[in-house]
């Protein structure tokens, strides 16, 4: 078997240890092919937001692949979508009305840039076509979304020129960088099309945090200078920052919204862009041209509503959000410890989130190992150990999970000062 069969995300191939084979995933663990369990600190990569095998998800997903496990969405349409869609609407603030049905977070983020652009094309503006977007900023990996990520500190800064060209600056947190974001506004107003943001958390840009304050002053100035507005909610949708979506912590309303990670509660993949009803109204047209013009193969897949329609369940029935605000407290007391040690810069929680910023980590995958070998699934990167388990973990394993953080930081800043 050639081991380098598969090529493997965010790693350099040559020199990354081999990858952690996984069997099977129960409850809140990954079970490993030697038997270890190990609890998943990550929810893979912030979707499996009830944890693995909940009953109620996988009975609804197995009776929709015996019905029906997928269809085209062109000229068809199919319950389980309409459903999901009426349901999301409702979730959602203001006239979020109109839900697009995408195959991942990057393609719902491409769609977004595409109706803002189609906007202002329909509004007889067509160089309004570039955006902005925000410093350590992190919106997807193809080509569009790329653009968007943070030019210089991202992990895609060294494809430069090959990528369109769009504006970045500091987020509005204060009145220097507020002055500095409107006079952006002001004088490229007729070349903006939208401003792309992460509400409240940036994630793969370093998992920084800012203030429901920041984003409605967003709004404000989009408002302002007659600018869109994009909330990127990839990852901080359904419940992960302690409300079930992070505008809804900031009074705001986008005029695009995307969504997905734990739409389906981590069983595929699947995700949405939802418009306001200004948006939408530009493409209602008696011309075909007019039309939005995109469609993936697997666009509303059966299985993946199905699984969507499980987890809204879910949420209406246990109290899920809850539990990701009572994470919060948890995670500030048991991280805690980290604070004083040398290179720690940071300690901070929001929802059923946990971030031990540093100056440098050491030796990364040795960490990573480590983590491995107490028993717990973390994947730090950048310059931060972070946590986004599920928000049901209980309590119990979400101190477990802290006390190995804490633990192994500790063990492995000394060794790297003894050095």
């Amino acid at each position: 078997m050639n081991p380098h069969s598969i090529w493997r995300p965010y790693c350099q191939m040559k020199t990354a240890p081999a990858p952690l084979e996984i069997v099977a995933a129960d409850g809140f663990e990954l079970i490993t092919a030697d038997g270890r369990r190990l609890i998943d600190g990550m929810a893979s990569w912030w979707s499996v937001c009830h944890g693995y095998g909940q009953p109620h998800v996988v009975e609804a997903v197995q009776q929709q692949l015996v019905r029906m496990p997928h269809v085209m969405f062109g000229g068809i349409t199919h319950e389980p979508a309409e459903r999901l869609a009426s349901r999301l609407v409702t979730l959602l603030p203001g006239d979020l009305d109109h839900v697009f049905f995408a195959d991942s977070g990057s393609v719902a983020v491409e769609v977004a840039m595409k109706m803002a652009i189609g906007y202002w094309q329909r509004h007889g503006k067509p160089t309004r076509n570039r955006f902005v977007a925000f410093d350590h900023a992190y919106h997807g990996d193809t080509t569009g979304a790329m653009s968007l990520c943070d030019p210089n500190r991202s992990m895609h800064a060294s494809y430069g020129d090959a990528i369109l060209t769009q504006r970045h600056c500091a987020l509005p947190t204060d009145e220097v960088s507020t002055e500095v974001f409107a006079r952006l506004l002001e004088q490229r107003r007729d070349t903006i099309a939208a401003v792309v943001l992460e509400p409240l958390v940036q994630g793969a840009g370093g998992m920084r945090f800012h203030d429901p304050e920041t984003v409605a002053r967003v709004r404000s100035l989009c408002d302002e200078f007659d600018v869109l507005m994009i909330a990127d909610e990839i990852a901080t949708g359904f419940g992960r920052t302690g409300t079930m979506f992070a505008i809804d912590a900031c009074d705001v309303v986008p005029d695009i919204l995307c969504a997905g990670k734990a739409l389906t509660a981590g069983t595929m993949t699947m995700a949405v862009t939802v418009a306001r009803q200004n948006v939408f109204d530009a493409f209602w047209s008696d011309h075909a041209e007019d039309a939005l013009m995109h469609g993936p193969t697997f666009m509303a897949n059966p299985l993946a509503c199905a699984a969507a329609n499980a987890s809204l369940d879910l949420f209406e029935t246990e109290p899920r959000v809850q539990q990701a605000r009572e994470m919060e407290a948890q995670l500030r007391t048991g991280l805690e410890p980290c604070r004083d040690l040398p290179g720690v810069v940071d300690v901070r929680c929001r929802g059923a989130i946990g971030v031990i910023q540093v100056d440098r980590l050491p030796d990364v995958e040795q960490l990573r190992q480590r983590f491995v070998d107490a028993g717990i699934w973390l994947r730090p990167f950048g310059d931060c150990i972070y946590m986004t388990p599920p928000l049901n973990l209980p309590r119990e394993l979400v101190d477990q999970l802290c006390s190995v953080v804490v633990t192994e930081v500790t063990r492995a800043f000394k060794e790297a000062l003894a050095r």
